[in-house]
C-alpha cells in the first residue's frame, strides 16, 4: 500500500480510511489517528482547487515517514488534485503509532507542516473559475529567487 495517494478530485473518505484502518489493525498499532479535511462553504467560493508539485512533496513525506519510523509510527497522506467541491474532502492524513501519545501529538505537528510546507497551490473555484488563495498560502522554505 502506498502510504501518500494523490487523487484527481475529492476524496472517497471511507474507502481510503477503510483501507487505512484494515491494512493496519492487525500491525500492533495502539492508536490509528485520522484527520480529514473538508472544504468549508465561504466566502462564496464554490470549492477548492489544488496543483502538486509531486517531486518536492515526495520528499517532504518521506522526511516525515523517517521522523514517524524512528518513534515506531508511520504516517499516511491523502490528497486531492484538481477541483473539489464544497462539503467534499481534499485532504486525508493518518498515524499510526504503538502508543496514542506519540500519534496525537505527531498528528498535530504533521498537519501543521503540511500546511506550510507541503508544495501544493490552492485556488478558489468561484463561479466556475479558479482563482488562486494568496490570502490563505504561505510561502514554502527554500522557494523562491536565492539571493
Amino acid at each position: 500500500m502506498n502510504k501518500l495517494e494523490l487523487f484527481d478530485g475529492s476524496l472517497p473518505v471511507e474507502e481510503i480510511t477503510n483501507a487505512w484502518y484494515n491494512e493496519f489493525k492487525l500491525s500492533n498499532y495502539g492508536a490509528i489517528i485520522t484527520f480529514v479535511g473538508v472544504v468549508r462553504d465561504e466566502d462564496g467560493i464554490d470549492g477548492l482547487s489544488f496543483d502538486i508539485y509531486e517531486p518536492i512533496l515526495n520528499n517532504w513525506f518521506n522526511a516525515w515517514q523517517e521522523k514517524a519510523n524512528a518513534q515506531n509510527a508511520i504516517v499516511l497522506m491523502a490528497h486531492s488534485k484538481g477541483d473539489v467541491l464544497n462539503h467534499e474532502s481534499s485532504y486525508i492524513a493518518a498515524v499510526c503509532s504503538p502508543k496514542r501519545r506519540v500519534a496525537l501529538e505527531m498528528i498535530d505537528e504533521f498537519v501543521e507542516d503540511f500546511k506550510q510546507s507541503a508544495p501544493i497551490w490552492k485556488y478558489d473555484i468561484i463561479n466556475g473559475k479558479r482563482e488562486y488563495a494568496l490570502d490563505r498560502s504561505t510561502k514554502i522554505n527554500g522557494a523562491g529567487i536565492l539571493n
